[in-house]
């Protein structure tokens, strides 16, 4: 099977000690890419040199809504020249938090408003981070109807929200979460929304998926979301794996 994990924090302390190791054991995994995933304008520089050392891996740049209140009108401008390197291929990680509020709500509306117009006119895929923020993620989507793409991380909404993302020009992610014995609604969501819609990602060191949750993730874990996902949709895991692997092209632009 040919592997894709979409959203990945390879650059997070918690690898600090066999980071080369594991991105060495990949490709033996099935693992032919990876999206590393940006958080703050000081990974961004980081972000570029990874995918400048590891051939199969891509980046994005981009403010996570924790970072909100660190974000500066220079920051667009770090941004736009990451994303001149050829493997730099989207602005992510941006959105709202709503659960953890480490910056303040406005300012993360305003940052993450910031950076999906830069993607708009560099018709730039986006990465989208909504935690508990459904209502307020959604109203500035539609702002840029027609003019995004790119995919909603980590999916944790409604079929309706799920539905209105593709209906804007959006993949849809499950992580390890899906595996979680109360991931009800993600569940019946993954069974039903279109297949060349659909992503898997890891987003490790976080979101371990069962029997390993309560332990660092890794992009090797990603086949058992795929797994789950495939028992889900009814169809077997090598014929999805092919299919998802064809989307994160699409939903990256990826030639």
């Amino acid at each position: 099977m040919r592997l894709f994990d979409t959203h990945a924090h390879i650059l997070d302390e918690q690898f600090d000690a066999d980071r080369d190791a594991l991105i060495a054991s990949l490709p033996e995994a099935g693992i032919v890419h990876v999206m590393e995933a940006c958080c703050d304008e000081a990974e961004i520089d980081r972000v570029v040199a990874l995918v400048e050392r590891v051939p199969f891996f891509f980046g994005s740049a981009g403010v996570h809504p924790h970072s909100a209140d660190e974000f500066r009108p220079e920051t667009l401008e770090h941004i736009r020249t990451a994303l001149t390197h050829e493997r730099m291929l989207a602005i992510g990680e941006i959105g709202l938090d709503y659960h953890y509020d480490f910056s303040p709500r406005g300012v993360q509306r305003d940052c993450f408003d910031a950076q999906l117009a830069l993607a708009a006119e560099l018709h730039a895929p986006v990465i989208i981070h909504d935690r508990e923020a459904h209502g307020d993620t959604m109203d500035l989507l539609r702002q840029y109807r027609g003019k995004l793409s790119g995919v909603m991380h980590c999916f944790s909404a409604s079929w309706e929200i799920a539905k209105e993302c593709i209906d804007l020009g959006l993949y849809v992610a499950f992580g390890g979460a899906l595996t979680f014995k109360n991931a009800v609604n993600q569940w019946a969501i993954a069974a039903k929304l279109p297949q060349d819609r659909l992503l898997i990602e890891t987003d490790c060191p976080y979101m371990t998926p069962v029997p390993f949750r309560g332990t660092r993730n890794d992009p090797t874990r990603i086949v058992l979301t795929l797994r789950k996902l495939a028992g889900l949709r009814e169809t077997d895991p090598e014929t999805l794996a092919e299919a998802l692997f064809e989307n994160s092209f699409r939903a990256f632009g990826i030639r």
